[in-house]
């Protein structure tokens, strides 16, 4: 009984960091894959003088092997912004940003739909 009650005690102290660690970890990961998406887009439009028009764009043009999931929602269903294309001659538009499509809040505080 005193073995029990010792594992419990130690399992109660530990599952708290433990799911703070994952959280962390996932919280890096996000950062990690929006810097890296965003960077290919500018790459990008820069060499085919045109923004995506979407991500899968950036894969069938082999600056990505696939699109990540959101490691987050653990999906791949990022939010795409769009807006106008600087490059374009005719005033296209396509993608200029991405952010998580999660509606949780980070442990900073901020939304992960802003980062």
């Amino acid at each position: 009984m005193i073995v029990i009650s010792i594992i419990i005690i130690l399992v109660s102290v530990a599952l708290p960091q433990y799911q703070k660690t994952i959280m962390h970890t996932r919280e890096t990961i996000l950062s990690y894959d929006l810097n890296t998406m965003r960077k290919l887009i500018d790459e990008y439009a820069a060499d085919k003088g045109k923004l995506p028009q979407s991500l899968d764009d950036l894969v069938t043009a082999g600056y990505m092997r696939d699109v990540p999931k959101d490691p987050i929602t653990d999906n791949k269903d990022w939010n795409i912004v769009t807006g106008d294309d600087p490059y374009s001659t005719e005033g296209g538009t396509g993608v200029t940003d991405v952010h998580s499509s999660s509606s949780e809040v980070s442990t900073a505080g901020t939304p992960y739909s802003e980062w």
